[in-house]
C-alpha cells in the first residue's frame, strides 16, 4: 500500500465516521483533521528523533496516528471515546499493516493517565481538545519526566497564552507553568478548513523542549502555589496578592524583597525564575515550611483554561 493510501483524506474520514456511527461532539472537543498535508506538517514540525516514543492524546479516527506511524515512530494513543479507541487499531491494521505493531491504544482520560504500557514516552504530539489543552499538557509533563519535547495543536488564543512572555496581556498561569517545564514557541498557524467539522476559531501549533527547573531543589508544587496566588488577583500588587500565601502582607513583602522582587510589581511582570525564588525564600524568611500542594495545582491552572473531560479525540 503506497503512502498516498496510508493517510486519511476527507472522504475516508466521513466514510469511517459513518461506519462507526460517530458524530463529532463539542462536549469532547472533537474536530477531525481531514487534510493529509496538515498531519504530515505536524509530524515534520515536531522534529522527532527516530527512537522517540510518541504519546498522542485524542487520536480520534487516526489521521495524525497514521502520519506518525508512516514515519516509523512508536505511538501510544490515549483516547477517551470507547468507540474510537476500539476502532483505531483496526484502521491502522487496514491502512498500515506493517506498522500496526508500533501502536498502543490506551482507553482512558488523559488527565488520569500516569503510566502507559511499554517504553516511557519521550515526545507529545497531539491535536488537543480545545477545552482541556492546558491542563492536559501540564499534567503529562508532570506525570512523564521522560517527555523531552512536544508539538501540540491548540486554539490560537491558547497557543498565544502558552508561549507568552512576561509583561504581555495574555501572559498568565499557563505561560508560567509551561515555562517551568519547557521552552515553548509558536510553530505556525493552522487553517480552519483542514478540520471536520470546521471550527469557529483559529488554531496554532506550539512546540516545546523540556529544560531543567530554573531554581534547583525548589518543589514544583510550592512554585505553582505562588503562581496561582499571584494570578488569582492579578490586578493587585504582589505584596497584596501573596498575603494569604505568606501569612500576611508584611510577610509577603519580606519574602519578595529577599527574593529580589519589587513588592509593588504584579504577577504578570515576573518570569518563572522569579516565582521560583519567591517560593525558595519563604521558609528562609518566615521560618515556616510551605504547605504541600497536590497535583491539582499542576493540572488545573486557575482562571486561564476551560475544564472538561480530557483525552477526547482531536483528530
Amino acid at each position: 500500500m503506497g503512502d498516498s493510501q496510508v493517510l486519511l483524506g476527507p472522504a475516508d474520514i466521513r466514510r469511517l465516521a459513518a461506519r462507526l456511527g460517530v458524530r463529532p461532539t463539542k462536549t469532547l472537543g472533537q474536530n477531525f483533521v481531514i487534510d493529509a498535508n496538515t498531519v504530515r506538517r505536524i509530524v515534520r514540525s515536531a522534529d522527532l528523533d527516530p527512537g522517540d516514543v510518541v504519546i498522542e492524546v485524542g487520536p480520534g479516527l487516526g489521521s495524525l496516528t497514521l502520519a506518525l506511524l508512516e514515519q516509523g515512530h512508536r505511538v501510544v494513543a490515549v483516547e477517551i471515546d470507547p468507540v474510537l479507541a476500539e476502532a483505531l487499531p483496526q484502521t491502522v491494521a487496514a491502512r498500515a499493516p506493517g506498522r500496526a505493531d508500533r501502536l498502543t491504544v490506551v482507553h482512558d482520560d488523559a488527565l488520569r493517565v500516569t503510566s502507559v504500557p511499554g517504553p516511557e514516552p519521550t515526545a507529545l504530539v497531539a491535536n488537543l481538545p480545545y477545552n482541556v489543552a492546558v491542563p492536559v499538557v501540564l499534567h503529562l509533563l508532570a506525570a512523564f519526566p521522560s517527555l523531552r519535547r512536544g508539538l501540540v495543536m491548540v486554539q490560537a488564543e491558547v497557543a498565544d497564552r502558552l508561549v507568552a512572555e512576561p509583561g504581555g496581556k495574555v501572559y498568565g498561569v499557563p505561560s508560567v507553568k509551561l515555562a517551568w517545564y519547557a521552552e515553548a514557541r509558536r510553530a505556525g498557524p493552522v487553517g480552519r478548513a483542514v478540520f471536520w467539522p470546521v471550527p469557529n476559531v483559529d488554531s496554532g501549533l506550539v512546540a516545546f523542549t523540556r529544560r531543567e527547573p530554573p531554581v534547583p531543589g525548589v518543589p514544583r508544587e510550592e512554585v505553582f502555589a505562588v503562581v496561582d496566588a499571584a494570578f488569582a488577583q492579578r490586578r493587585k500588587t504582589l505584596r497584596a496578592a501573596l498575603a494569604g500565601w505568606a501569612g500576611s502582607a508584611e510577610a509577603a513583602e519580606r519574602v519578595l524583597r529577599a527574593a529580589g522582587v519589587d513588592p509593588r510589581a504584579r504577577g504578570e511582570a515576573l518570569d518563572i525564575g522569579a516565582f521560583a525564588r519567591i517560593a525558595q525564600y519563604r521558609p528562609l524568611v518566615t521560618g515556616e515550611r510551605t504547605e504541600e500542594h497536590g497535583e491539582g495545582a499542576v493540572a488545573g491552572p486557575r482562571g486561564d483554561d476551560a475544564r472538561g473531560a480530557a483525552g477526547a479525540s482531536g483528530m
